[in-house]
């Protein structure tokens, strides 16, 4: 197996193995380590099957079945089947996920930190998914912002991008709002942490689903959250994956940003999800 970096700013892409490869210890621990070292990992055209994808990402840690039982997978639940299709006039999947620019599950207290992803039935002229990395973007954080960044919190939410459901209709906004206090509390995290496994500083959190800076007035708020999405949006720093069928797509959830970009009207696309938690 060749590690290649894939740019000089994040992910690595394996060539020359195969998923019998991947069940020996060696190979498997020097592709965990290039996970590690590049917060990304790519493997074009590898066969998985549901039940293979999830005994992959449990050599890593504990799959996490999807919290909406209607969007798991048939046969093996610990994969979100990510979807624009319709089978027998039912949605196959969860459609528009990640449609913007986040790190995986930050509002929550204890964010699961791998996801892993396999490309089932993927176009190959859009919904590619743009990747940025952490790391990168405190490192290039003004002088000035860094110190004021420096040992503060933010509080994060999911609010900004809850969808309205049938239970939802009639609701007034305060009452909206309520329910959402309720069921989806800010959570509190170190805006800038240390990556255990290579000890490099990062940044953590994406604005939307940032609620504030704790200590930040609301233009202080308002500065930071529009400095962080032109660090993040950075063209000249940020990695587009074009999927190809099969395509094995793993990442550290702390430090990785990323983003879907739109599907063409008419183009069918599937991905099968892993959340992998450890410890």
């Amino acid at each position: 197996m060749a590690v290649k970096p894939i740019t000089e700013f994040i992910g690595a892409e394996l060539t020359g193995v195969e998923y019998a490869d991947l069940e020996h210890d060696d190979v498997f621990a020097e592709f965990v380590d290039a996970l590690n070292q590049h917060e990304l990992v790519i493997v074009r055209g590898i066969e998985l099957t549901p039940h293979e994808q999830v005994e992959l990402a449990s050599r890593i840690g504990t799959p996490v079945p999807f919290v909406l039982e209607r969007y798991r997978h048939p046969e093996v639940k610990e994969i979100m089947i990510s979807s624009n299709e319709v089978r027998d006039n039912k949605p196959v999947g969860v459609a528009r996920v990640g449609n913007f620019w986040h790190q995986d599950s930050s509002f929550v207290a204890n964010p699961a930190p791998y996801t892993l992803l396999h490309g089932v039935n993927v176009p190959s002229t859009s919904g590619h998914t743009l990747f940025a990395n952490a790391v990168d973007v405190y490192d290039r954080l003004p002088e000035e912002w860094k110190s004021k960044v420096e040992g503060r919190t933010a509080l994060h939410s999911v609010a900004k991008r809850l969808r309205i459901r049938d239970e939802h209709v009639g609701y007034s906004v305060a009452e909206f709002k309520a329910w959402i206090d309720e069921n989806h509390p800010k959570v509190e995290h170190p805006l800038v942490q240390t990556d255990p496994h290579t000890g490099k500083r990062f940044l953590y959190g994406a604005p939307e689903y940032l609620d504030s800076v704790v200590g930040f007035d609301h233009n202080e708020n308002a500065a930071f959250f529009e400095l962080l999405d032109r660090l993040i949006q950075d063209e000249q720093r940020v990695y587009e994956h074009r999927w190809t069928t099969n395509d094995l797509v793993v990442w550290k959830t702390r430090t990785t940003l990323h983003a879907a970009t739109d599907v063409e009207p008419g183009v069918g696309r599937t991905v099968h999800r892993v959340s992998i938690e450890v410890g």
